[in-house]
């Protein structure tokens, strides 16, 4: 069921990964951001965007991950937009997505996975301003919806991850804690904040979900292990270890 968090702005939420699909009110439509995960869960957020009565006019994915790269038929053959980094590895993984998103959800139209074009430079029928950086991903991308109070952030400032570092790529920990300056000048802003997992962040949780990760970037950096209530989930301690290795070659 879709709960709105804004003018115009509401939220979805799916059991995998408390995972966030996003649905934003735009000039002549709605804009999909991160739909997902299971094919039930399209179908009924399918269901959710009938029954607001507008058409869809496009999606955005925030970044080249498969978890956010889906799309099914219900939502329209429209254009589906991303950052020009983000577009350019969606194409490149698009086959890689397919499989992995076979092998973690059900009844996902694997056909239509990762079929982006880059955002053109006015921002086309995306409400907002696009705030690019490359941590966690390339070409992540976060909207910033300053009128309405309210920023979309992908898979950063969230209550349930911790900060996840490419492991594939050099200076992640710079290119954190530069995404974690972007979007401090962003939240500045707004008063709701919807990162790509967990909880929906509203006025001082925001602030708190941005300490957060700046609290754990500047532990990993110092070669500790944070006081972070995130960490009690088994499934993070193979990416901690991961984030503490690679701060471990930053620095030296």
């Amino acid at each position: 069921m879709l709960t709105q968090v804004g003018d115009g702005v509401w939220v979805r939420q799916s059991e995998w990964v408390w995972s966030n699909a996003v649905v934003v009110r735009g000039e002549g439509g709605l804009v999909l951001v991160d739909p997902g995960i299971d094919g039930s869960d399209l179908n009924e957020l399918a269901d959710d965007v009938d029954r607001l009565g507008l058409p869809v006019v496009a999606g955005f994915s925030t970044h080249p991950h498969w978890d956010h790269l889906l799309w099914h038929s219900r939502f329209g053959d429209v254009p589906r937009y991303a950052t020009l980094g983000c577009a350019k590895v969606a194409g490149e993984v698009r086959e890689r997505a397919q499989a992995m998103a076979a092998e973690s959800a059900e009844g996902v139209p694997l056909e239509l996975i990762g079929l982006l074009s880059p955002l053109p430079a006015d921002g086309g029928p995306i409400p907002g301003e696009i705030v690019e950086h490359q941590a966690h991903a390339i070409g992540h991308a976060a909207v910033l919806l300053a009128d309405r109070g309210v920023l979309i952030a992908g898979d950063m400032l969230s209550d349930i991850l911790i900060p996840l570092l490419d492991a594939r790529r050099p200076d992640q920990v710079c290119a954190y804690e530069a995404a974690l300056d972007r979007l401090s000048e962003a939240v500045q802003h707004v008063d709701v904040l919807i990162p790509g997992h967990g909880a929906v962040a509203e006025g001082p949780e925001v602030a708190a979900r941005l300490a957060a990760d700046r609290a754990y970037m500047d532990a990993i950096k110092r070669g500790e292990d944070p006081t972070d209530a995130r960490l009690a989930q088994d499934w993070l301690k193979g990416p901690h270890q991961s984030n503490l290795e690679q701060a471990r070659h930053s620095s030296e």
